[in-house]
């Protein structure tokens, strides 16, 4: 009997096997005793493989894109794709759309001259609609909208043009623009020129001035940069072109009225000491008194530290949630839904799959129909997947931290995504890719989907308790405490091990410093 070779599947894992004459073939040619072609061995290996369909791979990137994302990629496949249609929009008639011939998929080289003639006829037809509609009108001498020229028509691109933000003017074209009116040397306005190109967007010149002049051909003088960086800290705001906090403060309050001694005193030679609340020592250094010390710090806290955020005002990106919780005003509970946003409801062109069957004799045409038909048959299922994953991870989050929605952050409880996986029969990284960049709307406000997933410890009568609670229960502690004896981070954590939660010392400081709560040297008040 002859033994083979090969492998089978068996439950989706692959067992492979050979014998000694499937390697015995490869043996042939070779002088070999003929006892390895007459013995028999049988081996089995297990071999686990997993394969990724590009439907399934496109399902997994379509749950993990957050709404502004996902509305991208849906306008995206929507010119792509003439199989896509937006739920709502007239359906056309096979009479209105032009069916495909196979040119239209495989371009020949005879038709480029003729596309090319089409699209500097169509843009010489744009520019007289353009005309037209935006045009000068004699009788009143403005440029604009006339009314008895306009055809109706709407030119899409130069409405998206009017309607887009301007470009924000940075820091330095807006000292530039002061510059320009600036009385001075040709020579130092030169210097200012390459100064203000190198202030930051906080304001700060960070680059040392010897650094500057190394740039320029033919350099500057030191002097010559430092009479150029006077007049610049000239320019507004005040504070601009200064190289440290000090220098920022003291042009700031150069530029107050009144006097300003204790405050020029402190910036001087005791930022350090304000810093670490050292009050009695600067009173003792001083001669002053600590309240003329604390009126002296609350002027100098009504200064800008970073002078260039006055002007250069920082981009907050925006957020959209993905989900959105309501209380239910007939009984109790939350009621969860998923934002829309802008994203439009898909279907797929019944014109495109009447087309399948009208070409039967083209195969190309067929074909490329086909792969349009799957294609957006694949992108709706994987949005439906989406929607559908996401609400339901949404409910159990919510079902889950009911106590966060009544009490706030004191009442989270313990969830991990492995818990909530093994509820909703998927794997872990499942449960990732749905909640990543993703932001639930709240009664308390918009928070991301993670932000509900949290470990914990255990309290003595065996309750978790997340470490999102732990950390709230420190800031109350904080808020109740005297601030004349601050307390330090063991006694903050001798509070919650009296309530039967063992917290370490370093847990407390970590949180403590997660909170942006100061030390209690820090915290006292004098």
């Amino acid at each position: 009997m002859y033994a083979t070779a090969g492998e089978y599947r068996f439950c989706g894992v692959i067992v492979s096997f050979s014998t000694a004459e499937a390697a015995s073939r490869d043996l042939i040619g070779y002088n070999h005793d003929m006892s390895h072609f007459m013995s028999q061995h049988l081996s089995l290996g297990l071999r686990q493989e997993q394969r990724l369909t590009p439907q399934l791979i496109q399902s997994m990137n379509i749950l993990q894109l957050p709404l502004l994302a996902l509305e991208a990629k849906i306008r995206e496949e929507m010119e792509r794709n003439p199989a896509l249609e937006e739920e709502g929009q007239a359906i056309m008639t096979p009479d209105e759309v032009a069916p495909p011939a196979k040119d239209d998929f495989f371009p020949a080289t005879d038709r480029e001259a003729q596309a090319e003639q089409l699209h500097e006829a169509e843009g010489f037809s744009r520019l007289e609609r353009i005309t037209r509609e935006y045009d000068f009108d004699d009788s009143d001498q403005t440029f604009g909208r006339t009314s008895r020229r306009t055809t109706g028509e709407r030119d899409l691109k130069m409405d998206a043009m009017a309607n887009t933000a301007s470009r924000p003017e940075s820091l330095n074209e807006y000292l530039l623009q002061q510059w320009a009116f600036v009385e001075i040397d040709p020579r130092y306005r030169r210097a200012g020129e390459l100064i203000i190109n190198h202030v930051e967007e906080d304001g700060y010149l960070r680059t040392p001035l010897a650094e500057i002049v190394e740039q320029n051909l033919p350099p500057f003088t030191t002097e010559e940069m430092e009479e150029a960086l006077s007049w610049v800290q000239t320019l507004d705001p005040p504070g601009i072109g200064a190289r440290n906090l000090r220098e920022c403060l003291l042009i700031q309050l150069d530029n107050q009225n009144g006097n300003h001694e204790i405050e020029r005193i402190l910036v001087d030679h005791h930022l350090s000491d304000i810093e670490k609340n050292r009050y009695p020592a600067i009173a003792k250094a001083t001669g002053r008194t600590i309240e003329e010390i604390k009126q002296a710090v609350r002027n100098l806290g009504k200064l800008t530290p970073y002078p260039g955020s006055l002007v250069v005002d920082r981009e907050v990106p925006r957020i959209a949630p993905d989900v959105i919780v309501d209380y239910a005003e007939d009984g109790e509970g939350y009621t969860v839904r998923l934002a829309r946003g802008n994203s439009p409801r898909l279907r797929i062109s019944e014109v495109y799959r009447n087309m399948l069957s009208e070409h039967k004799n083209d195969k190309d045409a067929r074909d490329f129909i086909r792969k349009n038909l799957e294609s957006a048959g694949a992108l709706i299922d994987a949005i439906h997947y989406r929607r559908n994953r996401l609400l339901e991870v949404a409910r159990e989050v919510i079902q889950r931290q009911r106590d966060f929605l009544d009490t706030g952050p004191a009442g989270m409880k313990v969830l991990r995504m492995s818990d909530l996986a093994d509820k909703l029969n998927c794997d872990p990284s499942t449960i990732s890719r749905t909640v990543a960049d993703k932001y639930m709307q709240t009664p308390r406000g918009i928070y991301p989907l993670r932000y509900f997933f949290t470990g914990g410890t255990e309290s003595s009568n065996g309750e978790e308790t997340s470490w999102d609670s732990v950390k709230a229960r420190v800031q109350e502690i904080i808020d109740s405490e005297d601030r004349k004896c601050p307390l330090n981070d063991d006694e903050i954590a001798a509070r919650p091990k009296a309530e039967g939660l063992t917290v370490s010392r370093r847990t407390i400081a970590k949180y403590r410093q997660q909170l942006h709560i100061p030390t209690a040297r820090q915290r006292r008040e004098f």
